[in-house]
């Protein structure tokens, strides 16, 4: 395992340090002139010159690039171009929103999408398979966007259960803060659950067909008893995979549900500081989206070796 582990952590750390690479690339051949934006159309060329001196843009792309790296290892994100604030204050408020939105999503996917394909698998090519197949078919097919809006529409605005918009804030109370994410929740989770649900139906419904489940049929063992104690674990590779994906996707892809409930969240920050040319924000951020996609896929590794001993073995 050790040996596993030391392998994978390396893996780690090369992807981490080949995505600030491109990230850094990127972001240094896009057009424009970050201190000109800022300054307005009508500046200076000295003042331009003199906040492009100011905020180390005139710094060759190396020297950029170690001061930002080094900055990452100690936390230190630099200062806003927009906002005259450290981005790290600005990426934490943040994420006090979008990491709970991402994991309420999460839950809710994963609760759906396990009951959902659990059901149709147990009850192959009969109504329920069918039906709640069919129910995923569409969930895949609409947007959550627009399922945003539509949701708003009902429990905002006809209903009126919930607000249409906005962050009451951790400060109002969990409850408080529980229902203004809840809908946003809600329209992420669909979609991803549809997914994962016809993956842990088909999952489920190959492990069925394997020789140690007719062994265990013929030892007695109940149909209930058999998926429960023996087939699930053995489908649960695939669905691991495919929900580690999806929770990086909801980290990084909530721009925009954030910007439909007007929420101030990660994806929001991202959203402005483009349309800011606050490349220090842009940086960093996408730097921290990309770590996130990358230890959950480790972590998804790990679980791997947890759940099949067979993988770490291959490994090795």
């Amino acid at each position: 395992m050790g040996l596993f582990l030391f392998k994978r952590l390396g893996t780690l750390l090369a992807t981490l340090l080949g995505a600030s690479v491109v990230i850094f690339l990127v972001l240094e051949i896009l057009p424009g002139n970050a201190a000109q934006i800022l300054m307005g159309p009508d500046a200076a060329p000295e003042a331009v010159q003199a906040l492009a001196v100011k905020l180390g843009l005139d710094l060759p792309p190396m020297t950029r690039y170690w001061q930002w790296v080094s900055g990452l290892l100690v936390g230190d994100l630099g200062i806003s171009y927009s906002y005259s604030t450290p981005v790290l204050e600005l990426v934490l408020e943040r994420l006090a929103l979008t990491v709970p939105l991402a994991l309420m999503a999460m839950t809710l996917t994963t609760v759906l999408a396990l009951v959902t394909g659990i059901y149709a698998a147990s009850h192959h090519n009969r109504a329920g398979d069918v039906g709640t197949m069919a129910m995923a078919q569409v969930g895949i097919a609409v947007p959550n966007f627009w399922f945003a809006i539509l949701l708003i529409l009902l429990f905002s605005v006809q209903l009126q259960w919930f607000s249409a918009g906005g962050f009451a804030g951790w400060d109002e109370g969990f409850v408080q803060g529980f229902k203004s994410l809840l809908l946003p929740a809600i329209s992420l989770a669909v979609v991803q659950a549809a997914i994962l649900a016809r993956i842990t139906r088909s999952a489920l419904l190959e492990v069925l067909r394997e020789d140690f489940v007719r062994t265990a049929r013929a030892k007695g063992l109940s149909r209930r008893a058999t998926l429960w104690g023996h087939v699930l674990r053995n489908a649960m590779i695939p669905v691991i995979t495919v929900m580690g994906l999806q929770f990086a996707n909801l980290l990084a892809g909530t721009i925009v549900v954030e910007n439909v409930f007007y929420l101030p969240g990660l994806g929001r920050l991202i959203f402005q500081a483009i349309s800011n040319r606050d490349l220090i924000v842009v940086r960093n951020c996408v730097m921290l989206l990309a770590a996130m996609v990358i230890v959950v896929n480790f972590v998804v590794d790990v679980l791997y070796a947890v759940i099949d001993p067979r993988v770490k073995a291959s490994d090795i």
